[in-house]
């Protein structure tokens, strides 16, 4: 395990957010040091201005539901693992988390030892998920080709998500509009999408949008 590992905490709830850190506390043998964003607006600020061994998202948060803000995060070119904390529990989301890249997936309904547990083993270079049967075929292969996406591609459909045309994406990037179409080009083709329409429906299914009020 590596000696005080950073962790970003991102949930809305301060009361789980100090729970995660005892136990990150607990897995890392009074090591770790967290910080602490209560939204991806707030997490994406962090990220800007330091580094981080391991990120805790919480799904369901003011600025974004279901894995939109995994996939944002993914798209700031975050290379540490990042481990998914939800109240949702279903086989179908832990299966889809792993396929989108994350590390692990922790249910809120874990106590306090379980969740170091789990931690512990992130923190050693593994992951956790909850134990799952029989994945649902259709949800795995959206997921896969939105996990295939790069940094920059992601930053595209997620401003294609927010509504921004191709000159907003261009200057929020920094980039040629141009560019934004190379990347739309290459966003349809691994996407399986012929169109902007298509590919955000492909997109926003394989992220859950809005089926996570509970999360």
């Amino acid at each position: 395990m590596a000696a005080a590992p950073k962790a970003l905490i991102v949930d809305d709830h301060p009361l789980f957010r100090d729970a995660l850190e005892t136990a990150l506390s607990l897995a890392s043998g009074n090591t770790a040091i967290a910080a602490h964003a209560g939204s991806i607006k707030e997490a994406q600020a962090c990220i800007a201005e330091d580094s981080f061994q391991l990120v805790l998202l919480d799904l369901n948060l003011a600025d974004a539901n279901g894995f939109d803000g995994f996939s944002r995060l993914q798209s700031e070119g975050v290379s540490c693992p990042i481990v998914v904390v939800s109240a949702t529990e279903s086989e179908r989301v832990f299966q889809q988390a792993r396929t989108l890249g994350a590390s692990g997936y922790l249910p809120k309904s874990l106590g306090l030892e379980d969740l170091a547990a789990a931690l512990a083993t992130v923190l050693d270079g593994g992951e956790w998920f909850p134990p799952t049967g029989a994945a649902d075929a259709d949800g795995d292969d959206e997921a896969e080709r939105v996990a295939s996406l790069t940094p920059a591609q992601r930053r595209v459909i997620n401003g294609l998500s927010d509504g921004l045309l191709n000159k907003q994406i261009a200057y929020e990037m920094g980039i040629s509009e141009a560019t934004v179409k190379a990347h739309m080009t290459a966003i349809f083709r691994k996407l399986g999408a012929n169109n902007r329409t298509q590919a955000l429906l492909i997109y926003k299914s394989a992220l859950g949008l809005d089926d996570y009020s509970a999360a």
